[in-house]
């Protein structure tokens, strides 16, 4: 009988992915509320108007403003992705096939041959990668290049137990054996020649480790059994006296029937031992997270068949790939909402597949495309707002919790309506969409800049992250943060540890300028605290309040009024 198949499947079901045909709706790295908002409406859009596999993601935290608006709609939050480089598990295939180190090497040949597998993963009983044997090393492991008096010796050593025998042999055991499924080292005898010869033969070794092979030949069981060997094997289809086996049982000799012939059964014999016992550490594996960038050079030159991906927490085996599914590598597909440039993407966007850019910035930075993609880009107050707008265009509305969503991310960015940025479009689609939310505009904004100061409930760290955007201007790397809060109190209580948060983020991100922006929505009106080069420093002309603090009254955008204040200031100077 051959082995019990103790191989596992590792299915597509170990981990939840999304489908390649899935289209991710993304904002900018330290999502706004806006951000959230425009990647949740857009990708119900493409859902509900273009019947297209569309989910929100996010490349950040969510604030506890925008946590309350998604409370208050009833919407769940976006997917976090942090990072959308193709990865090992991106292109492994899950459903695999696995051998239990326990399986013998022969059953494990015989999986492989079976399933034309030219390599196979063993795993331990947690799922954990303990090796990768190839049809190529189990060839070589029995059939040696150089055969001499050492490699006789070890064909004639073989690890394993008497069930394993049993097994690769398609065997009987003759009665009953101590401990049939314990591994031990086994010494191989065949009596292929005299009595004498082969008693001498076989006192060289331990009787409790000698497995006697012989045919139809009862002396030689009489002497197996009179020496007390570990086993007889009776090939030919051979059987023993009811003599011997009665004294077998009384010497704890155990006796097993082989079909085979006596030089089939001795080959058998060999491939009998645990395929865990000669594992080796000598291949190539990747964790889960390992970018294909650095996939490629590394197999490039190895002669490996198949490789292995592991998770990287657990260590867990979780699929394998081969070079041929390295030849049309997946790339995740994007929708970029409220930002156009890869240095405010989610990282890996740049390996990823642009499908179109719905923004309401200025267009900046490096984006580039293979291919044709649609571009909107709209000159008002909220991504949000184009969203409505499109919409519209196709004679469709969102559902209520989405107009919620819009409305809010509307809000947000134009101060309800009052920044610079503001459009007569902003306002026509706020009060759209409210109307399909059935809110109450002013309320909502009472109710959603009361929802948290993110000055008192972060850390310093992650206020001045919490709605953070990098520009590049004339060779001058400038951080600019934004906070809306109920008031200036906060800023004030926390003006120290702020300051020094911004100097640890100069050094972190490697930044010329950094700056905090804090408005106050009820007067309108921010203070700019700074840090950094000391020539930008100078060049700024608004009133200081304090050291490293400065008054702007009536400056509230960062997107019309202060940026492009800042990129005045930069752009007067020397480059750094």
């Amino acid at each position: 009988m051959r082995p019990a198949e103790n191989t596992v499947r590792i299915s597509s079901s170990t981990r939840q992915l999304s489908s390649p045909d899935t289209v991710h709706v993304i904002g900018h790295r330290n999502p706004d509320t806006d951000a959230i908002c425009s990647a949740i409406g857009y990708a119900a859009f493409l859902r509900d108007v273009r019947k297209m596999k569309a989910e929100a993601a996010c490349c950040g935290e969510v604030s506890v403003r925008t946590n309350w608006v998604l409370q208050t709609a009833g919407v769940a939050a976006p997917k976090l992705l942090l990072d959308v480089r193709p990865t090992a598990a991106t292109i492994c295939r899950r459903d695999v096939f696995t051998a239990s180190p326990h399986q013998t090497f022969l059953s494990v040949y015989r999986m492989m041959m079976d399933h034309n597998f030219r390599a196979i993963p063993v795993v331990d009983p947690e799922g954990r990668l303990l090796g990768m044997p190839s049809i190529q090393e189990l060839a070589q492991l029995f059939l040696p290049a150089q055969t001499n008096e050492k490699t006789a010796a070890a064909n004639r050593e073989v690890r394993t137990s008497l069930l394993n025998i049993v097994n690769a042999l398609d065997g009987i055991l003759g009665g009953t054996a101590p401990e049939p499924e314990a591994l031990q080292d086994l010494v191989l005898v065949v009596a292929a020649s005299s009595l004498e010869t082969t008693r001498k033969r076989a006192q060289q070794f331990a009787a409790e480790s000698v497995v006697v092979i012989t045919g139809d030949r009862p002396e030689i069981h009489e002497l197996a059994v009179e020496m007390g060997v570990r086993c007889l094997i009776i090939t030919g289809k051979f059987k023993a006296a009811t003599s011997i086996l009665s004294r077998a049982a009384e010497k704890g000799v155990a006796v097993i029937y082989s079909p085979y012939d006596t030089a089939s059964t001795s080959q058998l014999l060999r491939f009998s031992r645990p395929i865990g016992e000669a594992l080796t550490h000598e291949f190539l594996s990747f964790t889960s997270r390992t970018p294909l960038l650095e996939i490629v050079p590394a197999v490039q030159h190895s002669h490996q068949a198949l490789f292995p991906v592991v998770d990287e927490e657990t260590h867990k085996l979780l699929g394998v790939f081969s070079k041929s599914d390295l030849i049309d590598l997946p790339r995740m597909k994007l929708v970029l909402v409220d930002h156009n440039e890869f240095a405010q993407a989610v990282t890996g966007a740049d390996e990823a597949e642009i499908l179109e850019v719905i923004d309401h910035h200025r267009l900046s930075g490096n984006l580039r495309t293979k291919e044709p993609i649609r571009f909107l880009n709209e000159p008002v107050g909220s991504t949000s707002t184009i969203v409505g707008i499109m919409y519209r265009m196709q004679k469709a509305a969102p559902d209520k919790g989405t107009a919620i969503c819009l409305c809010a991310g509307i809000i947000s960015d134009t101060l309800h309506l009052t920044s610079p940025t503001t459009t007569e479009t902003d306002k026509d689609i706020l009060a759209w969409l409210a109307g399909i939310g059935g809110i109450d505009s002013a309320q909502f904004v009472k109710d959603f800049f009361a929802a948290g100061s993110m000055l008192r409930e972060n850390t310093p760290d992650r206020a001045l992250e919490s709605d953070r955007k990098v520009f590049e201007e004339n060779g001058w790397h400038i951080s600019i943060s934004q906070i809306e809060e109920l008031g200036l109190d906060e800023f004030w209580k926390r003006e120290n540890d702020l300051q020094a948060a911004l100097q640890a983020l100069l050094a972190k991100h490697n930044l010329h300028f950094a700056c905090l922006m804090v408005t106050d929505i009820t007067r309108h009106h921010s203070v700019l605290l700074v840090a950094g080069d000391q020539r930008v420093i100078n060049a700024i002309d608004y009133p200081l309040a304090k050291e490293h603090v400065y008054d702007m009254p009536g400056v509230v955008s960062r997107k019309k009024q202060l940026f492009p204040y800042m990129s005045h200031v930069v752009t007067k100077l020397a480059a750094p």
